[in-house]
């Protein structure tokens, strides 16, 4: 699983305070209900929404998960 993650640009929002603008962020820039989840993006910053992860994976299963976003 290591060696696919770098294969990605990995950003981090910290949601943890879950204050106005974490809620912003999370539901009204992006629809999440809260982490976990994982966005994906092409390179102009176009959310590839089929990817979208919302929920705790599988080690294995998030590997299989990463293989298809970039194959």
């Amino acid at each position: 699983m290591i060696a696919e993650m770098g294969r990605f640009v990995l950003l981090q929002a910290d949601v943890t305070d879950n204050d106005a603008d974490d809620q912003a962020l999370m539901q009204g820039r992006f629809g999440i209900p809260g982490p976990p989840a994982m966005l994906f993006f092409d390179a102009k910053g176009a959310e590839l929404r089929p990817y979208r992860l919302v929920g705790f994976k599988p080690a294995a299963e998030f590997t299989d998960h990463l293989r298809r976003v970039i194959p």
